[in-house]
Formats: structure tokens, sequence, C-alpha cells
């Protein structure tokens, strides 16, 4: 669990000190948070730190998509911080932490849920009580359900929900981002955060446990030390 608490405790204070900062600090901030990252996935597997690359690679392209360019949500300095890539590939190490954890492991089914439970009545609360209604956080938590019951890795889903639901909070509660009131269409309303953003996250996590495998046998072929496996890779993703 040390690289939880690494993730969340660093993630949270970066947030923390983001919320009213010059764009100096914020970009010190962003280098530093590679820095974590790297020195995280230095104790990794290959396999690990294929998938990581590949969140970052997945989630900034969103970011840069849905914040800058549709404004779907926006960043206190209409950017993207430098700390938002590398932090969700601190986001994913943490929620592939938890789920391997031996509690999750053992008790994947009721964690399973547990989790259920509470995102829909977050997600329910958003359409029918919350200030502003939230469909988006609806919808997000039906891809959140879908990937619990039947995605690749359940316990990398819980370890998700945890993590991406505690840091929107976070992050929202102290204006680093704000999620507009409507998407780009005006018909789908938004939360602030929408109730199932671990869903939409999710995305992300299944991008990299189904492109990392191939991505790291292609480099293994083009590598001179020829294809053979990574000793420690072996469930290395998270299994059910």
């Amino acid at each position: 669990m040390s690289i939880v608490a690494v993730a969340i405790g660093w993630i949270t204070t970066v947030l923390w000190l983001d919320a009213d900062s010059a764009l100096w600090v914020q970009r010190g901030l962003g280098i530093v948070t590679w820095c974590v990252l790297v020195a995280v996935l230095s104790r990794e597997s290959s396999l690990v730190r294929v998938q990581t690359g590949v969140v970052v690679v997945f989630a900034s392209v969103v970011e840069y998509t849905f914040s800058p360019l549709l404004e779907v949500y926006v960043y206190r300095f209409d950017n993207v911080p430098m700390y938002v890539p590398p932090g969700h590939g601190l986001v994913y190490l943490a929620a592939l932490a938890i789920g391997r954890t031996a509690v999750v492991r053992v008790r994947d089914k009721l964690a399973t849920v547990l989790v259920l439970a509470a995102g829909g009545g977050y997600a329910a609360y958003g359409v029918t009580f919350a200030d502003r209604p939230d469909v988006l956080g609806a919808f997000w938590f039906g891809c959140l359900a879908g990937f619990l019951l039947w995605g690749p890795s359940r316990g990398l889903y819980i370890g998700a929900f945890l993590v991406v639901t505690y840091l929107e909070i976070v992050g929202t509660a102290l204006g680093t981002w704000t999620w507009q009131t409507h998407d780009p269409t005006g018909l789908v309303s938004i939360g602030n955060p929408p109730s199932g953003a671990a869903g939409g996250y999710g995305w992300f996590d299944l991008a990299a446990l189904l492109a990392a495998p191939p991505l790291l046998e292609l480099a293994r072929r083009f590598s001179p030390r020829g294809p053979a496996a990574d000793p420690v890779d072996s469930g290395a993703g998270g299994v059910r």
C-alpha cells in the first residue's frame, strides 16, 4: 500500500498547492510529479510500466481534447497543468495497488457489491437531489458497473473508484478544476464533479490492460535481447 500512500498523498498535496498558486509553481509541481512517477515505476515490472505509459498518453489526449478544446471542464489557467499527465500515471498505479491487496483479492465480490452500492447511490443522488443535475455521472456509473461485472480486472476498477472519486471531489472542492454545467451540445447535464467519474476513467484502464501486452511483445521482438519473458510480468495487471 506504499504506492497508494505516495500517489494519493502527493497528488493531494499538488492539488492543494496549485489551488492558489502562480503558473510557475504549477509548472514546478509538474516537474516534480514526473520525477515521482519515474521513481515509483522504477520498482514495477515492464508490463506495468507499459500500461502506465498507455494511460498517460491516452489520458493526455483526452485532457487536451476535453479541457482546452471543448471546455467540458476547465483548469485555473485554462490549460492542462504539467502535473496532470504524470498524475494520471500515479492514479493508475494507486488503483492497481489497491486491486493487488489481499483484502480486495480475497473479497473481490463483496468489494464489487459495495462499490456498486456506493457508486449507484452517488449517481442516483446526482440525477435526483443534487443542486446540479448529473446525467453524465449516471452514464459513467453505468460504464463503471460494466467494467466491474465484465472487465478484465475487477480489482483495478475497485481501486479506480476509490482513487478517482476521492481526487475528483478534492480537486473540484479546491477549485483546481471546474466542470461545466452541460456538455458542448447543451443536452447532457454534468455535476461538479460527475458522480461516476471513475467509470469515465475506466476507459483509460481498459486501454492499458488491452494495449500493453501487444506493445510489450512488439518491443521485445525488436529488442537485441530477443523476446524473452519478463519473470515479474505475470499477473502484474491484476486479475479477477
